[in-house]
Parts: C-alpha cells; sequence; structure tokens
C-alpha cells in the first residue's frame, strides 16, 4: 500500500470512529408507521427538511390512513396539505399514483427491490436506497445533500463528482455490510455537525484535511 493509499485509509478509519462516537444508534428521522409511509415520506423529503415532512404526513396519513384512501383522495385537497414543503402540486402527482399502484399490483406493500421501486412515480435512486435500507435492511448507500456535501469536503470525492460517483466511492471506502449504517450517519453528520452553513470545524475532528476547512482558513 503506497503513502497516499495509507493516509486515505487511515482517514477512512478516523472517520468511522467518529461516526460511532457520534451517532452510536443512527436511524432515519423521517416519522412513520407502516412502510408505504416511509416511501411517501421520503418522495415528500426533496428539497425539504425531514422535520417539515413530518409535519406535513402526520396530517396526511391521518386525513387517509390508508393507501385506498389517499388514491381515492381529491388531488387538490392533498396538494393543500403539501403545501408547506414546497412543489406540493407535483409532489400531491406522484403521491397518490404511488398509492393507486401500490394498491392494484403489489397488494398494498412497499417492493423489495430496486428495479420495481425506479418504476413508481417520484422515486429515483436515493429514494430507493433510503427505502430499501430502511424496511429491508437492504445494502445500500443513498447520496442526499448532507452526504455528498460531507464526502466532498473530507475528501473522499471530487468536487465535480455527481451524486451517482460519489455513491460508488463511498461503496469502495466502507464495507458493505455497514453501507446502510454509514449513510444514515453521514447524513446526521452533515445535518447537525458539517452543515452546509457555519459547519462546526473548530469542534470536527475531521477539520484537519478538510477541504472546506482549508478553504474558510485561506481566505
Amino acid at each position: 500500500m503506497t503513502g497516499l493509499m495509507m493516509k486515505k485509509a487511515n482517514r477512512v478509519k478516523l472517520f468511522e470512529e467518529y461516526l460511532e462516537e457520534l451517532f452510536p444508534n443512527p436511524r432515519c428521522e423521517l416519522e412513520y408507521s407502516k412502510d408505504y409511509e416511509l416511501l411517501i415520506a421520503v418522495v415528500l423529503s426533496a428539497q425539504t427538511t425531514d422535520k417539515r415532512v413530518n409535519q406535513v404526513t402526520q396530517v396526511l396519513f391521518e386525513r387517509y390512513p390508508s393507501l385506498e384512501a389517499l388514491s381515492e383522495a381529491n388531488l387538490e385537497d392533498v396538494a393543500e396539505i403539501l403545501r408547506p414543503i414546497g412543489t406540493f402540486h407535483k409532489k400531491a402527482v406522484f403521491i397518490q399514483e404511488i398509492a393507486k399502484v401500490l394498491v392494484n399490483h403489489y397488494g398494498g406493500h412497499v417492493p423489495n427491490d430496486p428495479v420495481s421501486l425506479q418504476k413508481l412515480p417520484g422515486v429515483g435512486r436515493k429514494t430507493t436506497n433510503v427505502v430499501l435500507s430502511n424496511l429491508y435492511d437492504y445494502p445500500a448507500i443513498a447520496v442526499d445533500t448532507h452526504v455528498e456535501r460531507v464526502s466532498k469536503r473530507i475528501g473522499f470525492c471530487k468536487e465535480s463528482d455527481d451524486v451517482s460517483v460519489v455513491e460508488t466511492k463511498l461503496q469502495k471506502v466502507y464495507a458493505k455490510k455497514n453501507w446502510a449504517r454509514r449513510h444514515h450517519q453521514m447524513v446526521l453528520f452533515g445535518r447537525y455537525h458539517c452543515k452546509a452553513m457555519k459547519p462546526e470545524c473548530d469542534h470536527c475532528k475531521m477539520s484537519e484535511g478538510c477541504k472546506y476547512n482549508e478553504k474558510i482558513n485561506k481566505k
């Protein structure tokens, strides 16, 4: 192993130990009690916060307590509930179509394979990975805005890497059995420590070698 590879391996180990220290019991912060509720919540979480999604889904799932009820709901009424999270008209269409597909083709259950999931309206790779890893313990790393930001700042990925490249690189960095766990930990790390604005660099064990920290210190 070359010196550069050794340095990266040590940095990966340091970060994993740090994540375990900060988040020994990581979990998805979206609230749900049924499999389809998680799927819908993740679809709704695009370009908004989990906190806001939880506020909206509390009302949504109380008003429509089953997939059948949601699939038959008035679309404008659903959109009005979703109004606080933005792009609510489009998301209302997505989740009502998802409800119809799950009822008509999957017996009211969320499919447990990525191909079927990604055929659902509004469901992309990130949503698929989040749902599969949480519901079915499927080994996956979902790259959301937090995971992407953290990966690039600490040097696991290049600034020019798109989300698919980030996912591939992280899969090589972490052991497959830890993919889902590391995803959750990195989301929480990005949400509460390595924030987009005003990250807590002064208290971070990864600040040495962090591209963001180096850039700030040069100013």
